[in-house]
């Protein structure tokens, strides 16, 4: 058992870093697009809420997009930005626009129109309502878009292994095979999925923390409690 333990954590010198150093590079190519895509989601989903024709060629376009095999993507930046994080980044963040878009517009859309009158009777203006109220609101949808997007872009990121990129935990099993190691793709594999299950689970802390005003294990979303004495 202390042998293979040696060996799952005994990284090959040709990928220039330790287990750690990864894995944290494998964290930033994962969540820096996610933060990205949802940078460049909050206002285009609002464009989306005030113009509503806006939104089926916005979520046409990002579909299409997300349909393009991650591979072929990666293929065809190379040429630009060569073996580098960007080129599996730039993808990731356009991937995380079709379920990051969907759920902020879904979102907002759910704020009760009392509370939104409730909101303007108080003096909030069109943006001031819209980080305040609608957002805040909008919270469970937002984060349980980003739980999405955030995993897919986990596993994602090992895909970049195929272009040579040396950052992700996805050379691993590239070195498995080199090397004849099976222990480098079982710490691929377990490492990745444990990433997407703590990731996953921080962001449900962060969801239960910017909505203290729902219940625990409340699926559905309620009126923040300042906004309901407001309607009475």
């Amino acid at each position: 058992m202390s042998d293979f333990l040696h060996d799952f954590f005994d990284i090959p010198s040709d990928l220039q870093h330790s287990w750690i150093g990864l894995v944290g590079l494998h964290l930033r190519e994962a969540l820096l697009p996610v933060a990205a895509g949802l940078l460049l989601a909050l206002p285009t989903a609002q464009l989306c809420v005030r113009f509503r024709w806006l939104y089926p060629p916005v979520l046409g376009v990002t579909t299409v997009l997300y349909a393009i095999p991650s591979l072929a993507f990666f293929v065809v930046l190379i040429d630009y930005t060569g073996q580098t994080e960007l080129t599996v980044m730039i993808p990731l963040a356009v991937y995380s626009l079709v379920v990051l878009v969907p759920a902020i517009v879904d979102g907002v859309r759910s704020v009760p129109q009392e509370t939104l009158s409730a909101a303007t009777a108080m003096g909030f203006g069109p943006v001031r309502r819209y980080f305040q109220v609608q957002l805040p609101i909008a919270v469970p949808a937002i984060i349980a878009g980003l739980r999405v997007a955030t995993v897919s872009s986990i596993s994602l990121v090992s895909v970049g292994m195929l272009i040579g990129n040396q950052g992700a935990l996805g050379n691993l099993l590239h070195d498995a095979q080199i090397y004849n190691r099976p222990e480098l793709t079982w710490n691929s594999v377990i490492t990745t999925a444990l990433l997407a299950i703590l990731v996953d689970a921080l962001l449900v802390l962060v969801r239960v923390l910017l909505t203290p005003w729902m219940p625990s294990g409340t699926a559905g979303r309620k009126q923040a409690p300042a906004l309901k004495d407001a309607d009475r």
